[in-house]
């Protein structure tokens, strides 16, 4: 526990002298991570084509660009989120000042990812430097080039006595999990998610969780019917009738994750309609679509992350949402229509983390919207101001002089039934303040 306990000391020392509160002091460090970005795009599309053979242009939309706009858009807006916040009064606290001030919470600790690992890392560290704090980042070692990348880039470019990379695997993070941090932020399995709260109640830490939830098609017969030659001209129109040879295809970020896919698919007791051909050596599986999936099927139990996509088919719009309902909620519900009434009903009628129609995953590239699970999807949000509300301590804080004292000694016995009827009087939330 050593080397990360001095680390995180390090950090809640910076912390205590009080360097990272000055808005000039977040500033800097944003605009440095902005650089490091830019500075290194060719190196950090390298890395996540040596982790996942991510295409370039897939990379720069879910990496690189949406990091970017995260933040120009906190560095254009946080002086005005850190600005306190003044609140509506009652007439005890007329002449009082009252108002909701946030502040950072300290030494708070990120951990990343493997299938997003630069935007997953990076954008929780974007609100936490927004909102003042110090920070650990520990990036997953399953996308090691990136991982490497990332804990040779950080201290080059961010304050080191504030800011600090701790490289390993479960075990170095089981450890560093006994250090006491002021904020735990987690995206990842729900499996992990479960031993990270546990290390978090021993020290009572706040936690944000980022999890997923079953990734799968609901339709009826007849769309799924309609939907698979649909399916199967696009995915060759995308990637060739030989998607091993594209190279627009991402591989599987590790052989062991390949193993478990390959699996997951042997276990299922759906029927592959499409796709269906891998290569462990290439740690490759082609975009493959199951039918006739089970309600508990080996494909519904955890999210795939992989290219498997099960169909599951239901009668009717209601027998789907009660599908969905009688679930885990999801970390994001997408709803395909032309009927707007259907969409509304579906969004009135359950629950998930975000909701888009016609569209996947574009929610999560606009910073004003929050991102992040409901249930057993996640705890927690951010993005944009989300993020730096998720990063910040909001503190309810009221000045009073002396000048209503008169009204104060009310309070004091000994006690009468008038003082108290004025008393509720002056605090009744009926009152408006406009009464003096």
């Amino acid at each position: 526990m050593g080397t990360q306990s001095q680390v995180v000391d390090r950090l809640r020392s910076a912390f205590r002298s009080g360097v990272t509160i000055p808005e000039q002091f977040r500033q800097t460090q944003l605009t440095k991570l902005m650089s490091m970005i830019k500075d290194n795009e060719e190196q950090i599309l390298d890395a996540l084509h040596k982790d996942l053979a991510k295409p370039k242009f897939e990379a720069i939309i879910s990496e690189v660009d949406i990091v970017i706009n995260e933040l120009h858009y906190a560095i254009t807006n946080f002086t005005s989120w850190m600005q306190p916040e003044y609140v509506g009064k009652n007439l005890a606290t007329k002449l009082d000042d009252c108002f909701v001030r946030r502040e950072p919470l300290g030494v708070v600790l990120i951990i990343g990812p493997w299938n997003y690992p630069l935007q997953l890392l990076v954008s929780p560290l974007v609100a936490a430097i927004a909102a003042g704090n110090c920070a650990v980042i520990k990036p997953s070692e399953v996308s090691a080039a990136t991982d490497s990348l990332i804990a040779e880039l950080i201290p080059k470019y961010l304050s080191q006595d504030c800011f600090a990379v701790v490289r390993g695997g479960p075990e170095e993070t089981k450890v560093l999990l006994q250090n006491r941090f002021d904020h735990i932020f987690y995206t990842g399995s729900q499996t992990v998610a479960r031993s990270i709260l546990q290390a978090a109640s021993v020290h009572l830490t706040p936690v944000t969780l980022e999890l997923g939830a079953p990734d799968f098609v609901l339709c009826s017969q007849s769309t799924r019917d309609a939907l698979l030659p649909a399916l199967r001209e696009t995915l060759e129109e995308f990637y060739s009738k030989a998607p091993q040879k594209c190279p627009d295809l991402s591989r599987i970020v590790s052989p062991r994750h390949w193993t478990r896919l390959m699996e997951l698919l042997g276990r299922s007791n759906g029927k592959v309609v499409l796709g269906g051909e891998s290569n462990q050596e290439d740690k490759y599986i082609a975009p493959t679509v199951v039918v006739d999936v089970a309600e508990d099927d080996a494909l519904m139990e955890e999210e795939i992350f992989g290219p498997i996509l099960p169909i599951l088919t239901v009668e009717s719009l209601e027998e789907g949402i009660s599908f969905i309902n009688r679930r885990e909620k999801p970390l994001a519900l997408y709803v395909f229509s032309e009927d707007s009434s259907v969409i509304k009903t579906v969004l009135e009628k359950s629950s998930s983390g975000g909701f888009c129609s016609n569209d996947g995953i574009v929610h999560m590239s606009l910073p004003t919207l929050p991102f992040g699970g409901v249930g057993a999807s996640g705890w927690g949000s951010y993005h944009g101001r989300w993020g730096f509300e998720t990063f910040s301590h909001r503190r309810g804080c009221m000045l009073r002089g002396w000048a209503l004292e008169r009204i104060n000694s009310l309070r004091y016995p000994p006690y009468t039934e008038e003082n108290l009827n004025w008393l509720r009087w002056t605090t009744s939330a009926k009152r408006s303040c406009t009464l003096m």
